[in-house]
């Protein structure tokens, strides 16, 4: 192989995907799905076994479902764990996380996620760290997860 063809070389680290927890996937797919336009490609039910029990502390009598999410060109990106028949906490202030996603339509988006309920943040101004000028928006899903999204217009690219 040539000096810098990293064709063949693998990376020791791969980002594989994002994960929210979710209280009840059904109603969250309503955003990420219907509204983000994310698509499911794979879901499973309750696995008693499943490692996301002992990892994510999940307390005896929890049942658990899941799924992963796709993007056009970009699949297997996000997965939602969803853990029912318990009362999840709300998620403590200040967030710890967030999704950051890149959208074409940010105010049929906005809107939507307004209609569903959730909470839509007052846009913000976008600054890139090349200098371009965008807007940006945090929506709050129905479990607390925080979604950004934002579009910097292509005059400004």
């Amino acid at each position: 192989m040539a000096e810098g063809d990293t064709a063949l070389e693998k990376s020791p680290v791969r980002f594989q995907r994002a994960n929210f927890v979710v209280a009840d996937l059904d109603r969250a797919l309503s955003f990420y799905e219907g509204v983000l336009g994310f698509e499911v490609t794979y879901r499973k039910g309750h696995n008693p076994d499943s490692y996301s029990i002992p990892v994510f502390e999940i307390p005896e009598g929890a049942e658990l479902g899941f799924a992963i999410l796709s993007l056009p060109g970009q699949p297997r990106v996000m997965a939602l764990s969803e853990i029912g028949a318990i009362d999840l906490r709300e998620v403590p202030l200040p967030r710890r996380s967030a999704i950051v996603l890149e959208v074409q339509e940010l105010d049929t988006v906005m809107e939507k996620a307004g209609k569903l309920g959730l909470q839509v943040y007052p846009e913000g101004r976008l600054e890139t760290h090349d200098g371009r000028i965008g807007r940006e928006v945090g929506i709050v899903d129905f479990d607390g997860n925080l979604v950004v999204i934002y579009l910097i217009p292509e005059d400004t690219q």
